[in-house]
């Protein structure tokens, strides 16, 4: 049997998924009367609610003498450690792009990496039934991006398929869709033509990249990756080794698997060119090469960009910590942390000088963000600081990473954009009319810049602005970016806040909670209207007086608390505060919870 090797490349809410779906359902994957979960790339929970691949999938259709692993890239620059790993298993390259939007900033990011690696590819328009579609532009529009992103002779002469995901039909014929075809078959077959075949070395060295480890209950640690050279089978003697590492691992391969649509299933023996897992090895990881003990022949292991923006993840020493959370003591958030490095290559993480406290460093705040997001829902309890950029030095002085920021906003929300990426050191690049009175502003702005930056930018736009960035370079630092001008309402001691106490602060700030939730000292409660913080009694009651009863007052009515989500929550804190994150609240609080030692410490 032939075997493909391909990955597949698009924006956020593009159709690649969409497209997959078609490829399985048409190519006779699921029975006719079986029920199929739309987006089976998007497995993850997380991926489903936020409309992004954050790891990568692989897939396997078998096509007449053909079978085809189709492999999914992450979107986002910010899980750029996937996005390289992946490109390490594949020939090709299928580029989705929206009709009406052409080819996005994230886009952009993982089609250099695949141009850089020499990968063939084939760009399917998709979405041409959309009102507003001009295929002919979009197509201008990826040549013009080819040739910026340094593509040779061959990868600009690149095959073009006409799609809509959503019938499920594509074409290299533009007429064929719009007269009614309902077939992918021809996408497929476009794959297995313009696709090399992998190179195999049947008689050559044993040689694996491990590319990607998953976890079995039953079978432990599974390490997944290309076959470039040699054959594999179960209870074979092995030896990893890595082309940037001293040190030989010596095991036993203990069951084969091989992919069959969505599923791995057991198999014997592995050719070479294929995309397979084994488990048996418990020390296997990313970058390994899998040889036999005669001929150790590592194999270039994957580069990854550097991480660019770095945080203390700490254990949650506050008083509510206990109530609904399972795992909560330094151990437990260490072996997490170095547990998600192993597979989450971006990400880089250091023990501290205190034994409670662990520096977590990622590609960006989404992937930070992403990581929090995944352990809370896991039942981890623990604090987070600020995000802080990676800092080097450089031939000028100090440097700081700085981002790609596009943005398409409506015409009359321009000024404000740009006035709030203005102050948020940002550069204007370009400006781009687009259809029906938008326009298209690209910006260079320090990454500490973009730290919640997403929801103030909808708020400014009116919930009518889209933006994307990505990692750019790394240049001068670019002065201070004035945070918040306000202080904290702080909780002074433990109780429960009563609407009395909190009608009376009302005017003091803005509130972030509701009357009966329960509150701690040094738990941050509101944002105060002035410089300073304010500790604040929110569990204040009104008591009895011989003019009246506690409860005859009028009906205390009080505006609706400020409720931010994960990013906003952490472009809120100052430098002496964190977050406390646990599986069902996110609490603003004071590094230092109680108020005397704030006061001291303060005085040092």
């Amino acid at each position: 049997m032939q075997i493909r090797n391909v990955a597949i490349i698009a924006h956020v809410d593009h159709g690649k998924t969409t497209l997959v779906d078609a490829i399985l359902k048409q190519s006779g994957l699921f029975r006719a009367n079986q029920k199929v979960e739309d987006r089976v790339l998007d497995s993850n929970a997380l991926e489903r609610e936020r409309g992004i691949t954050i790891l990568a999938k692989n897939v396997s259709i078998q096509f007449r003498d053909y079978k085809i692993n189709i492999v999914d890239t992450p979107g986002h620059a910010d899980f750029g450690g996937e996005v390289e790993r992946i490109l390490s298993m594949v020939d090709g390259a299928l580029l989705v792009v929206d009709a009406v939007e052409g080819p996005m900033p994230q886009t952009r990011f993982v089609l250099q990496k695949a141009l850089q690696k020499g990968l063939a590819p084939i760009v399917v328009v998709n979405k041409i039934d959309r009102e507003m579609a001009d295929p002919d532009r979009v197509v201008d529009e990826v040549f013009d991006l080819f040739a910026a992103l340094g593509a040779n002779e061959e990868q600009l002469d690149f095959p073009i398929f006409y799609a809509s995901a959503l019938k499920g039909a594509a074409s290299p014929d533009l007429d064929d869709l719009k007269q009614g075809s309902s077939s992918i078959i021809p996408l497929v077959e476009g794959i297995i033509e313009h696709v090399p075949a992998p190179e195999v070395r049947l008689d050559g060295p044993l040689q694996m990249l491990i590319s990607n480890l998953e976890y079995n209950d039953y079978v432990g640690r599974i390490a997944l990756g290309r076959l470039f050279g040699g054959v594999l089978e179960t209870g074979q003697e092995v030896v990893l080794s890595h082309s940037a590492k001293p040190g030989l691992l010596k095991g036993k391969i203990g069951q084969l698997y091989s992919f069959e649509g969505l599923k791995m299933v057991p198999i014997t023996r592995a050719e070479p060119g294929d995309i397979v897992a084994f488990s048996g090895i418990p020390d296997a990881e990313i970058g390994q090469t899998v040889n036999s003990p005669e001929t150790v022949l590592p194999l270039p292991a994957i580069e990854v960009d550097a991480p660019t923006l770095t945080m203390i993840f700490k254990v949650n020493d506050g008083p509510f910590a206990a109530q609904d959370s399972i795992y909560l003591t330094s151990r437990h958030l260490r072996d997490r942390l170095y547990r998600e490095a192993r597979t989450n290559v971006a990400l880089r993480v250091e023990d501290t000088d205190s034994p409670d406290q662990y520096r977590v460093s990622g590609r960006g705040e989404l992937h930070l963000s992403v990581l929090i997001e995944t352990m809370r829902r896991e039942g981890y309890s623990f604090c987070v600081t600020k995000p802080e950029p990676i800092l080097r030095d450089g031939p000028n002085g100090i440097e700081e990473p700085y981002e790609n920021l596009v943005v398409d906003v409506p015409q009359e929300h321009v000024g404000a954009v740009m006035e709030l990426v203005g102050t948020r050191k940002g550069q204007m690049q370009s400006m781009t009319p687009l259809e029906e009175g938008h326009v298209r502003v690209e910006f260079v702005v320090p990454a500490r810049g973009l730290v919640g930056f997403s929801s103030t930018f909808l708020t400014e736009t009116k919930g009518y602005g889209i933006m994307h960035h990505a990692f750019s370079h790394y240049g001068p630092w670019a002065g201070e970016i004035k945070e918040r001008q306000t202080g904290s309402l702080v909780a002074w001691e433990e109780g429960v806040a009563t609407a009395y106490a909190l009608e009376n602060l009302e005017q003091r700030g803005v509130l972030f909670i509701e009357p009966r939730t329960p509150v701690y000292e040094g738990m941050i409660v509101g944002e105060h209207s002035r410089s300073s913080d304010l500790d604040v009694n929110v569990a204040k009651q009104k008591h009895v007086t011989n003019m009246r009863a506690a409860g005859s007052d009028d009906t205390i009515r009080l505006a609706p608390p400020r409720k931010m989500s994960l990013e906003q929550s952490l472009a809120y804190l100052a430098a002496d505060e964190c977050l406390e994150v646990t599986p069902t609240a996110l609490r603003l609080r004071k590094l230092i919870l109680k108020r005397s030692e704030r006061e001291k410490a303060q005085k040092k």
